[in-house]
């Protein structure tokens, strides 16, 4: 089914769990690994598209259609992982450094992430990087967005992005270039 195809079936109620479970297989995977990279864990991560999709469910009725639907669900995927990050940083005495070492120390572990060391030291460059790089890389590199994409889903100019994704990029070969 197509995004416009969904869309029109969901706003018919007889439709609406069927146009919403197609809407769940056609994009379920592509956002837990969106959100993945976010939150490291795959409980968490599993946790926070449940989030999703049931804020889509929400307010799926109100979408206007003035962007694409996967930006969107992308967008609220993307605000419900940073949220999940913060509600990790207001635990009594924890900041967003003990978050994010709490996440490396998920990845040096090994028990949620397959891969070689390569990509244990890849995953541990991408978070040392500020958050939104992470995310511009993550979108662009990962997910192969296009710059317009990432603009619209997180609702910065494409020439910010750009500038963040270089950053980001030198940044993750310098962390890479040691030992």
């Amino acid at each position: 089914m197509e995004d416009k195809e969904i869309l029109h079936a969901f706003k018919v109620s007889a439709n609406k769990d069927l146009a919403f479970r197609k809407l769940v297989e056609e994009y379920q995977e592509r956002i837990y690994w969106h959100i993945r990279k976010i939150v490291i864990t795959h409980d968490d991560a599993d946790d926070v598209v449940q989030d999703t999709f049931i804020k889509v469910y929400k307010n799926l009725d109100s979408f206007r259609e003035a962007s694409q639907l996967f930006t969107w669900i992308y967008r609220i995927a993307t605000n419900e992982a940073l949220n999940h990050l913060k509600k990790m940083q207001r635990r009594p005495s924890i900041s967003m450094d003990d978050v994010y070492q709490e996440l490396e120390n998920h990845l040096s572990q090994g028990v949620d992430i397959d891969g070689d060391e390569i990509q244990l030291k890849l995953q541990k460059a991408l978070l040392s990087l500020p958050e939104k790089q992470r995310l511009v890389f993550n979108m662009r590199y990962f997910d192969d967005l296009k710059y317009d994409d990432i603009a619209e889903i997180t609702g910065t100019s494409v020439g910010a992005l750009k500038a963040s994704y270089h950053l980001a990029v030198k940044k993750i070969e310098d962390f890479l270039g040691k030992d």
